[in-house]
């Protein structure tokens, strides 16, 4: 099973990732946060319901340390076609995203971006949804050490993992 596969890396910290217009972002910027890093598409059938969740949870916890990094993808039926720029400005404008939206990347395959090797080799649900990311909108939370906390299907509400993310905040 791929999700035994090793990496190098311990956290999610030791990634530089690119921006949606190309500049290097490095995630050690987001250490002492809780993250919650999704794959997103704007053609989807799972967009609406997930950026509008995704904004109403970065809204209500961005002041208490939780950090949402959407990463554009059209591994799945083409549905972010587009540019980077063109996610980013569908998202900001369409639902008034102010998370970070990234370059488009893919994450499966052997051109999978170094960070999604990551999420899916270190989260411990990996036998549950074994190596591969199924569809847009698959969600990996992340604490603020860098370390996969869990990761949930991309059929999993972004709302219905509010005590998890306020958990993971030391809210409750």
């Amino acid at each position: 099973m791929g999700s035994s596969q090793s990496v190098p890396q311990q956290s999610i910290h030791e990634f530089i990732v690119k921006d949606s217009r190309g500049k290097d972002v490095d995630l050690s910027n987001y250490k002492g946060k809780v993250l919650l890093v999704v794959n997103v598409a704007s053609k989807c059938g799972f967009t609406d319901v997930n950026y509008t969740q995704l904004t109403e949870l970065y809204s209500k916890y961005k002041d208490k340390g939780l950090e949402v990094l959407a990463f554009p993808c059209n591994q799945f039926l083409y549905q972010e076609p587009g540019t980077s720029i063109d996610a980013e400005t569908f998202a900001c404008t369409r639902y008034k995203v102010e998370f970070p939206i990234f370059q488009k990347v893919r994450v499966n395959g052997s051109q999978a971006a170094p960070v999604y090797k990551f999420l899916k080799a270190t989260s411990k649900s990996g036998r549950l949804f074994g190596s591969r990311i199924k569809w847009n909108f698959a969600k990996f939370l992340v604490d603020k050490e860098g370390h996969v906390i869990n990761r949930y299907s991309p059929t999993t509400g972004p709302l219905s993992i509010e005590q998890d993310i306020k958990k993971a905040l030391g809210l409750v």
